[in-house]
């Protein structure tokens, strides 16, 4: 099953805003403002299976691998 994103959980597991931790000008804030996924939900959906736990966003997931290799 595909995970949906239910809104911002970070304040679930620590006491500080992940906002106020990453500065203006760092690297992820600048993939964030060019790179636009929002397509790729739609593109993803027919391959998650409905049963057991949600999976990991596939936005989230092409993310993270930019990241890796960034």
């Amino acid at each position: 099953m595909m995970g949906e994103p239910l809104g911002r959980h970070d304040c679930l597991f620590y006491e500080f805003d992940l906002e106020d931790m990453v500065p203006g000008g760092h690297l992820l804030r600048r993939i964030d403002a060019v790179l636009d996924l929002s397509w790729l939900r739609g593109e993803t959906k027919a391959h998650y299976s409905h049963l057991g736990c949600p999976s990991i966003c596939p936005e989230l997931t092409v993310r993270m691998l930019i990241v890796g290799y960034g």
